[in-house]
């Protein structure tokens, strides 16, 4: 897998002429719930020299990579003062692993209730350790820029300093409407560029910024090609039928606007790839349209 593991949602990956999706979306899989946190975070111990350090997704930058070993180190590489507490607090809370891990902050302690970016979250009592935190991907490798990220599937254990987040899911399996997919797949004989791909998921987008439902002709319309267009809309369906299927454990209540929603998501992984499961119509809207986006 890729470094800074970037998740798709399964019908836009049929675009270009992957469509694994089909196969993706009715496999066997290791399924984690997606947390709505900022800013991104990565700690870990540094291959290269044996330190431990924290950061955000910059740890990774291909030329001014900004790691962070001490709280020195923060102060002169970040001048935004809620990131340098932020950082300073995970410098100082974070366990000292051995591995790296890249996570989502959701606050400090001493509350029950937190909107660290769309989705408010509440927990059922006050938190009582310095930080929330959920941790989602790990990375492997010999030094940072040659890591490679895969879902983190093991529990880190919550101290007096870090809280962490990570619910449990169980999933109901599901085979129905497979083979119509299927179907629909191997009709599939024009795809897009790359670039063609790209401009329609910015018409997507801002058509679901704008409350549009993506029904089949508005998806001809976008994409130009009817068989293309009818496996993305199927796709785009089934989805919501798998994440009806989805239970969650262990996990705080979340909200948006005062209404209570099941979760930001899902992220899904198998042999056929990593992909995100979320409603698009609600929490992408909202957070396209969300003022911290500005």
């Amino acid at each position: 897998m890729a470094k800074n593991l970037h998740l798709e949602h399964p019908e836009d990956t049929i675009l270009t002429g992957n469509l694994d999706a089909v196969q993706w979306l009715f496999a066997n899989s290791t399924t984690s719930v997606k947390i709505d946190g900022a800013p991104a975070i990565v700690f870990g111990t540094n291959p290269e020299n044996g330190k431990f350090f924290v950061g955000t997704k910059s740890v990774f930058n291909k030329k001014k990579v900004k790691i962070c070993y001490t709280y020195g180190d923060i102060v002169a590489q970040y001048d935004n003062m809620n990131l340098v507490g932020i950082l300073g607090s995970c410098l100082q809370y974070l366990p000292r692993i051995k591995g790296v891990i890249q996570g989502d902050f959701i606050g400090f302690g001493g509350d029950d209730t937190y909107t660290p970016n769309t989705i408010t979250y509440k927990f059922d009592e006050v938190v009582s350790q310095k930080i929330i935190f959920a941790p989602h991907t790990i990375y492997k490798g010999d030094t940072l820029k040659e890591m490679d990220a895969s879902p983190l599937l093991k529990s880190l254990e919550s101290d007096e300093g870090v809280l962490f987040v990570q619910p449990i899911v169980d999933v109901i399996p599901q085979r129905a409407n497979f083979e119509d997919l299927e179907d629909a797949a191997k009709r599939c004989e024009e795809f897009l560029t790359d670039k063609e791909a790209a401009q329609v998921k910015v018409i997507f987008n801002q058509f679901i910024r704008e409350g549009k439902e993506i029904t089949y002709p508005l998806a001809y319309e976008v994409i130009g090609d009817p068989n293309l267009a009818l496996l993305y809309v199927l796709i785009f369906r089934q989805k919501y039928d798998l994440m009806s299927n989805h239970i969650i454990y262990d996990g705080p209540k979340a909200y948006i606007d005062g209404t209570e929603v099941y979760a930001e998501g899902f992220v899904r992984h198998n042999q056929f790839g990593s992909h995100k499961l979320v409603d698009r119509y609600l929490f992408s809207a909202a957070n396209f349209n969300n003022v911290k986006f500005g």
